[in-house]
């Protein structure tokens, strides 16, 4: 079982890292982003929709649960609208590595908002994570920041980690697969109602460009999601969360040598830091947990 929990794990990763692969050729051809995002979740959404129908899962929600899945519907919306944004302003590779410190962020949220204290894990794995994105930045001639194009991926990041921060705080009482549903569900709502809000057309052009919507959603959003979620149930978080540092290390490998981007010293050197950083993250937090759980079982 450990053995299929890291292969799911790992494949999870690489199925997400495989998103320029879709959006660059679409954005290439001037494609509206709105309608991709809208088919890709959609799709998602009947995917797995069919997969709950199959095991014989209720879809019934209460009026509670339809809000906070709504909000998470945004946010995930918004992460993926600013991400595709930043492609326009930063390479691919550069722009997935940037969004993967959204689990530094979510500690940083932890720490102002809910109060949680930071280890010296955390503010090294901040640290490491910080100074990955300044070498991220740095040019032959000195440091060049494109302040927009990093503004716009950090935005990314920040509105993913508040998907995660809501997920682990708002103690949904819904499996895995029906959060994934309704999450995917309200967020191709968003897209379509911002698509007929520009009166953008929905008509899918040819059979090819619906067929790069049915395997862009199948690839790198159910088979992710389902990937991650049995990973969890096999492995457990950390080492899944550890293993999801092959997210923009694929997207990185997937540029360079699908669209012929730089790989540069400054790119692996800010890759390895930002890796580092994440993982010593995912560590604190491991040894958080196992610290609380200690506590409350002295307390018992």
């Amino acid at each position: 079982m450990k053995l299929k929990g890291y292969a799911l794990g790992i494949l999870s990763s690489v199925s997400f890292g495989l998103i320029p692969i879709f959006i660059l050729p679409l954005k290439k051809a001037s494609f509206s982003m709105d309608i991709t995002l809208f088919y890709r979740f959609l799709f998602s959404a009947l995917m797995v929709g069919g997969y709950l129908l199959y095991s014989k899962e209720s879809f019934r929600i209460n009026k509670k649960e339809l809000l906070i899945l709504s909000v998470l519907g945004v946010c995930y919306a918004l992460s993926s609208e600013f991400l595709f944004i930043g492609y326009d302003f930063l390479t691919p590779g550069i722009a997935s590595t940037v969004l993967f410190i959204y689990p530094v962020i979510v500690a940083l949220i932890m720490f102002f908002v809910y109060k949680e204290k930071l280890t010296q894990l955390s503010v090294a794995s901040l640290l490491l994570a910080f100074a990955g994105v300044i070498v991220l930045c740095l040019k032959e001639n000195g440091l060049e920041i494109n302040f927009a194009g990093l503004g716009i991926v950090m935005l990314s990041s920040l509105f993913y980690a508040l998907y995660m921060v809501i997920v682990n705080k708002s103690n949904l009482k819904v499996s895995g697969f029906k959060l994934s549903f309704y999450s995917m569900l309200f967020t191709s709502a968003f897209f379509m109602i911002k698509a007929f809000g520009e009166d953008e057309s929905f008509t899918i052009p040819s059979v090819s460009v619906f067929l790069n919507f049915i395997i862009f959603a199948f690839l790198t959003t159910v088979i992710s999601s389902l990937c991650l979620v049995y990973a969890i149930k096999y492995i457990g978080s950390t080492p899944t969360a550890i293993l999801g540092a092959l997210e923009p290390v694929v997207a990185v490998m997937v540029s360079v040598f699908m669209f012929q981007e730089k790989f540069t010293t400054n790119l692996l050197i800010g890759i390895v830091l930002i890796l580092l950083g994440v993982i010593l993250n995912v560590l604190s937090d491991k040894r958080k947990s196992r610290r609380d759980k200690h506590k409350d079982l002295r307390n018992a």
